[in-house]
C-alpha cells in the first residue's frame, strides 16, 4: 500500500504576520526592550555605576550587561521565530571569522591612516605608556564589534534583504548606521553620511558575500580598536588616549575633523574601493537578491 501524500499546512495568520520582515524587526526590538528592562534592575541590583561611564571605567561585567539585551534578543529571534540555526554565527566558524575580521580591520584603518601620514595629515607627536587598554577595547571593540554588527547586519540588513532584496536592504540599513552616529560628540550631516557610505554599504556587502556576524564583527571591533586605543585618533568623535599620542593637521575634510578620520575622504576612498570588492564577488556568484516584483515575474515566467 502506498503511503498517503503529506499535505503542508499554512501557518496560521497571527504566526505568518510574526515571520514576515516587518513582525520579525519589531519582535526583536520589543523583546531586547523588554530584556533590557530586566537586565537594568538586575545591574541596579549589584549596584554598578550608572549614567555614561568613561570607557577607562568599563569592565568586563559592565559591557556584559549592556550586550545581553541585544544577544539574548537575537538568539530568540532565530532560534524560536525563525526556527533555524545561527548559521551566521555559527561555533565552529567564530576563531577562523574573526581572525580574519580582525586582519582585514587593522590593515584598512592602517592604510586609512598611512596614506593621511603621506598626506601630512597625521602627525605623530609620541608614545603613550598609560593607555586604559581593557575598557576601550571591551567598548570600542568588543561593544561595538557586537551590537552594533547584530542590530545592523543580523537584524536591520538580513532580513529587509529577504523582504526586498539587497539593494534595497543596503541602503536602508546604512541610512539606519549612518543616521545611529548622528547624535554622536562632534558629528555633523557629512560624518553621518561618510559613516553610512563607508561603514554601512561595506559591512553590509561583506556580511552578503560571508554570511558570517563574526567576520563583520571581528573587522569592525579591529577598525575602532586601531582608530582609537592605537593610533590615537577620534573614535566616530569619541576622544581617544592611544598609544600613538597624535594629531591631525589640515582641512576637516581630509582629516574629519573632531569626528575622526571616519568623516575624512580618505577613509571614505579606501573602504568604497573595498566596498566596489564585495560588490564585484557578489555579482559574479549572482547573489543579489532581487526585489520581490522581480521575483515574482521570475517564478511567473
Amino acid at each position: 500500500m502506498s503511503a498517503e501524500p503529506t499535505v503542508a499546512t499554512r501557518p496560521a495568520l497571527p504566526l505568518r504576520l510574526l515571520r514576515s520582515p516587518l513582525g520579525r524587526i519589531v519582535a526583536f526590538s520589543a523583546t531586547a526592550f523588554l530584556i533590557g528592562v530586566v537586565i537594568a534592575r538586575i545591574y541596579d541590583g549589584l549596584g554598578l555605576p550608572k549614567g555614561a561611564i568613561p570607557f577607562s571605567d568599563v569592565t568586563p561585567l559592565i559591557e556584559l550587561f549592556r550586550l545581553a539585551p541585544v544577544v539574548l534578543a537575537y538568539w530568540l529571534l532565530v532560534r524560536i521565530i525563525e526556527n533555524r540555526r545561527i548559521d551566521e554565527l555559527a561555533p565552529r566558524k567564530a576563531v577562523p571569522h574573526v581572525l580574519l575580521g580582525i586582519a582585514g580591520g587593522t590593515a584598512l584603518f592602517s592604510l586609512v591612516v598611512g596614506a593621511l601620514w603621506a598626506l601630512g595629515a597625521f602627525v605623530v607627536d609620541g608614545v603613550n605608556h598609560d593607555v586604559p587598554w581593557l575598557g576601550p577595547v571591551l567598548v570600542l571593540g568588543v561593544g561595538a564589534g557586537v551590537g552594533e554588527e547584530i542590530v545592523s547586519r543580523g537584524v536591520i540588513f538580513r532580513i529587509v534583504e529577504e523582504g526586498l532584496g539587497t539593494w534595497a536592504a543596503l541602503l536602508f540599513s546604512a541610512a539606519v548606521f549612518g543616521g545611529l552616529h548622528a547624535w554622536n560628540p562632534n558629528a555633523t550631516a557629512w560624518s553621518a553620511l561618510a559613516i553610512a557610505i563607508e561603514a554601512g554599504l561595506l559591512f553590509g556587502l561583506l556580511y552578503h558575500v560571508t554570511r558570517s556576524l563574526w567576520v563583520c564583527m571581528g573587522m569592525h571591533a579591529a577598525w575602532n580598536v586601531a582608530q582609537g586605543p592605537v593610533y590615537g585618533i577620534p573614535v566616530s568623535g569619541f576622544e581617544q588616549h592611544g598609544l600613538l599620542a597624535s594629531h591631525m593637521r589640515g582641512p576637516d575634510w581630509l582629516t574629519g575633523g573632531a569626528f575622526g578620520a571616519e568623516a575624512s575622504v580618505v577613509a571614505l576612498g579606501l573602504c568604497s574601493v573595498v566596498t566596489a570588492g564585495c560588490l564585484a564577488i557578489a555579482l559574479r556568484r549572482g547573489t543579489l537578491v532581487p526585489p520581490p516584483w522581480r521575483r515574482n515575474r521570475a517564478q511567473s515566467a
